[in-house]
């Protein structure tokens, strides 16, 4: 257990490096080797410092219904971050989605959580478009990799 932390809403939590300020007023710096999202509990030496990382609460939509897989499908295809559990689904408030998924037959609830998305499928904290080519010249958003 550390003694301070850094409490991030999830845009925030994926980084490579930033200076920041400790839920205790500490300034740190994260300084990771590549852009990676931070996960809930982790701990970051920062400087020598140990420093828990935390998810801040977020305005989110909870997703429950029957048929989560066909529903958890059309949210990735929109490409949308999303927290999957055995019982429902969380994204980040939209009102375009909301409107799609409860034509789909879901249960659409507002929440305020911590949030905990799936990590992109080629093992990259966050998906970046479709193009996974690492070359420069091929890919357009190489820089996003980094």
């Amino acid at each position: 257990m550390t003694d301070d932390s850094l409490t991030l809403d999830y845009s925030s939590r994926f980084i490579r490096r930033r200076s920041l300020t400790t839920d205790h007023g500490s300034p740190v710096l994260i300084d990771l080797p590549e852009a990676r999202l931070l996960r809930d509990g982790e701990v970051l030496d920062c400087d020598g410092t140990p420093v828990t990382i935390r998810a801040a609460l977020e305005d989110l939509l909870e997703i429950t219904g029957p048929a989560l897989p066909r529903i958890a499908w059309h949210i990735g295809n929109r490409h949308t971050p999303c927290q999957v559990e055995d019982t429902r689904l969380l994204i980040q408030r939209d009102h375009v989605l909301r409107d799609m998924l409860e034509k789909l037959g879901a249960t659409v609830h507002e929440v305020s959580e911590p949030f905990q998305p799936e990590g992109g499928a080629y093992g990259h904290g966050r998906t970046h478009g479709h193009n996974h080519s690492h070359d420069p010249q091929k890919d357009p958003n190489a820089h996003l990799h980094e």
